[in-house]
């Protein structure tokens, strides 16, 4: 009996569209002088879908915009991606 596959993509999909989670991650993972400089109240989540400026489609899997205090936006984009073995080139593949 083969093991059985748990569904990860989906799950950390819906994990990450919570905008509590989405900050929590930004504030545990990025340095604090950067984060200091969001305003997690304009946080909203936006398409993942896209035109490159080659006109190629991409469908990134979540994509947010949280305001900086000064202003503009910043976009963080959220790229999950489980290989059933290690892939040495997945940065690549992902730019591509």
């Amino acid at each position: 009996m083969g093991k059985e596959r748990i569904p990860h993509d989906p799950a950390y999909k819906q994990f990450f569209s919570n905008p509590e989670m989405v900050e929590s991650l930004l504030r545990d993972f990025v340095p604090a002088d950067f984060v200091a400089d969001l305003d997690f109240s304009t946080l909203e989540r936006c398409s993942g879908s896209y035109v490159t400026d080659d006109l190629r489609e991409r469908h990134d899997d979540i994509v947010w915009r949280v305001g900086w205090k000064k202003g503009s936006w910043c976009y963080v984009a959220l790229l999950l991606e489980f290989q059933s073995t290690p892939d040495h080139w997945m940065a690549l593949r992902i730019l591509s």
